[in-house]
């Protein structure tokens, strides 16, 4: 692949709902412009995009891949992004090496949940985007009906850039309304403008017209004076009004069948900004805590962002990055300056799909790869070390769904850790806890179908097989009243004997305390070298609980009395009076069992708000307050984990894929009684089982 100046370089994101024809057009994109012989298919695995096992096999995308295109002296690298929710983070990665969206329609099913939310991903990071009506052959496609609901339900002024040539059965191609020619079939043939369609071309060309003088003055005064603009005016408003997110320039097509694809690399070539022309971009000096701007040029300082990392099993790690300023040479030193190293770079890769081309450097503007970095993560920031900054880091959500993991074998075991390292290297959106509690490892992602494909990475690529279960929720025990116990240990069976009598008192402590342990016995009674040895046993009983098997929490324990034996007293003696003393007094003062309490943020379009609330109610949850933004509502509320384990199954339902929440610990609250009764039931159900 030939050497690009920054201007001739476009980054584009293809972002949409799932199944909306994403790798389709990408293969589309990529045949028109000579990068492969044939069109693949993703029926039947064979597009660039989609090589990993499970997308063939699952026949939707689940990671974000590069492609580049060479179109009309340009180089337009397209980031396939996954449409479905679970693999946001890919999403959230790619939009950050991009310049620029296109954003796609299935022009039956127009605007869906998933457009909706990458919609709202592109906003937040101000990206110019385009409105790309795709499947314009399916049966009961309707460009007029996809547009009117995209101008009704998505922020910003979406105007025509081209109108379609017949539909469904009878789609030919479009009608450039710039231009206002006819571009028909695969090879996208410039023609006139079918008959019947001039007065509808019109009219959107004089909206074109008044779009394009709007982002000028100087346009704008030409247009009130002559009522027209130049073909080369009406591309520089439109350019200068989808690079400032004033405009969104709607196309249409079919990538599975190749038509429209030609015109839309034409447009990302025209209007699109280059890294140039993109949003204007600041790093951070570390060390000084200074704000820089940073140009993208080759001769500038290093300025890399690390978008994706992939676990490849045969070259190690694979790091994607977008260079922002200065080159990235192989065979090199970079500075990590998230983390404060240097890194070795090897060779260089430009990337389409899973093939690597080896290059000397990646210039300003470009996305590239390199392979086993030993410190760098995604959303580190690549520079050099005489010069070091960092670039705002990529915001990925939190996890919201979880499930234990045990491996199947003592084989899988010892490969566990490692696996599980690499597996979140790859996809920041998983998180991998031990829970002490219940010592369970606990695999959290975004959501079941998430975790599922991590067990089967875990497998394909690592060679680890793991069981998924639901987690046991963390409960712990405590105490609601003072109360005193006294146990004696004496065991006399030949040779030397065992003696310990302790008296004991436990005391609740305010949540969150832990457990206190003092003594208040007499001189004589119980010598000093034994209080130690008391706490020691009763703190052998703290993690395994007393009345269900959970961690007693919030107690404090006094040892006030007790007697001993001149001769058969000894550490471990006093290890078990005290163990049994403690069990004894627990039972007597009032245990009870404290769950797991979570703070939720829920955000709900307003035609769901009730049926939300209304499941909400069914699981003991508290609304502590609501929030407008636009037409959702962002609802507070703090629930028991154990009543929201599967609550990102339930949102989806609830609201057909249109709520999301995020969830954080809050605090421990006391079980229910008849609840309790359960759980304490329950656990000793399956003690007497073992």
């Amino acid at each position: 692949m030939k050497e690009y100046k920054v201007e001739q370089l476009r980054n584009v994101v293809l972002l949409s709902h799932g199944g909306a024809g994403k790798t389709s057009l990408t293969e589309a994109m990529l045949y028109d412009s000579g990068g492969v012989s044939r069109l693949g298919r993703v029926e039947d695995g064979t597009t660039v995009s989609d090589y990993d096992a499970e997308e063939i096999r699952r026949k939707f995308s689940v990671n974000t891949s590069v492609v580049p295109c060479e179109w009309e002296g340009h180089k337009i690298n397209v980031l396939d992004t996954p449409g479905y929710a679970d693999f946001v983070g890919e999403v959230k990665g790619a939009l950050r090496a991009a310049d620029s969206a296109v954003v796609l329609l299935d022009a039956v099913s127009a605007v869906e949940v998933g457009t909706e939310q990458v919609w709202e991903y592109a906003d937040e990071i101000g990206l110019p985007r385009m409105l790309f009506i795709n499947k314009m052959d399916r049966e009961n496609a309707d460009f007029g009906r996809a547009l009117s609901q995209a101008q009704g339900s998505l922020p910003g002024n979406i105007v025509p850039l081209q109108l379609p040539i017949g539909a469904q059965a009878s789609f030919q191609g479009v009608v450039d309304l710039v231009r206002k020619k006819a571009y028909l079939g695969k090879e996208a043939k410039e023609g006139d403008i079918p008959e019947g369609m001039q007065d509808e071309v019109e009219t959107y060309h004089l909206l074109l017209l008044e779009a394009a003088a709007e982002q000028d003055d100087e346009l704008l005064e030409k247009y009130f004076e002559e009522e027209t603009l130049t073909e080369e005016e009406l591309v520089r408003g439109l350019a200068a009004g989808l690079k400032k997110s004033a405009l969104v320039l709607a196309l249409c097509g079919s990538g599975l069948n190749d038509i429209g694809a030609r015109r839309l690399l034409d447009a990302i070539v025209q209007y699109s900004p280059s890294p140039i022309d993109a949003t204007e971009l600041k790093g951070t000096n570390p060390a000084t805590g200074e704000d820089e701007l940073i140009e993208p040029v080759v001769h500038g300082p290093l300025v890399t962002l690390v978008f994706k990392t992939l676990a490849d099993p045969y070259v190690g790690k694979l790091t994607y990055f977008r260079v922002f300023s200065g080159a990235m040479e192989s065979d090199s030193r970079v500075f990590n300056a998230n983390r404060g190293e240097e890194e070795r770079l090897g060779q260089l890769y430009f990337l389409a799909g899973k093939e690597q081309e080896p290059v000397n450097s990646v210039p300003a503007g470009d996305i590239g790869a390199v392979a086993k970095l030993q410190e760098t993560v995604t959303g580190d920031t690549l520079c050099d070390k005489g010069h070091p900054l960092t670039l705002p880091s990529i915001s990925f959500p939190h996890p919201v769904f979880s499930a234990a993991i045990t491996p199947k074998t003592k084989a899988d075991l010892d490969k566990l850790g490692t696996a599980l390292a690499r597996l979140t290297e790859e996809d920041p959106t998983f998180r991998v806890e031990r829970e002490a509690t219940t010592a369970e490892t606990v695999l959290s992602g975004m959501g079941e179908s998430h975790i599922d494909i991590a067990a089967r990475r875990l497998q394909s690529k690592f060679g680890v097989e793991i069981v998924t279960t639901v987690p046991k929720v963390p409960y712990k025990e405590t105490i609601g009243k003072v109360a005193k116990s006294q146990y004696r240990h004496k065991k006399q069976t030949g040779g030397a004997g065992q003696f310990a009598e302790v008296w004991l008192r436990v005391e609740p402590l305010p949540r969150g305390t832990g457990f206190e342990y003092d003594t208040e016995v007499r001189e004589g009674h119980i010598s000093r070298s034994f209080i130690p040895s008391i706490e020691k046993g009763i703190r052998q009983v703290l993690p395994q609980g007393v009345i269900a098997g959970y961690p007693v929490v919030d107690v404090k324990s006094v040892v006030y009395d007790g007697k001993e034996h001149p001769v058969d007293s000894k550490d471990i003696a006093f290890q078990i009076a005290g163990r049994e003393a403690f069990k004894e007094a627990v039972r007597d003062a009032a245990p009870v069992l404290l769950e797991p309490i979570m703070t939720f943020a829920i955000t709900v379009p307003d035609a769901s708000m009730g049926d939300v609330l209304g499941d909400l109610n069914t699981k003991r949850a508290r609304v502590l307050g609501t929030e407008q933004k636009g037409e959702k509502t962002i609802i507070t509320v703090q629930a028991p984990l154990a009543e929201m384990q599967a609550y990102a199954t339930d949102m989806r339902s609830i609201t057909q894929g249109r709520g999301m929440f995020s969830m954080e610990f809050s605090h421990y609250e006391e079980v229910p009684r008849h609840q309790a009764d359960e759980i304490i039931a329950r656990a000793q159900a399956e003690e007497d089982a073992e």
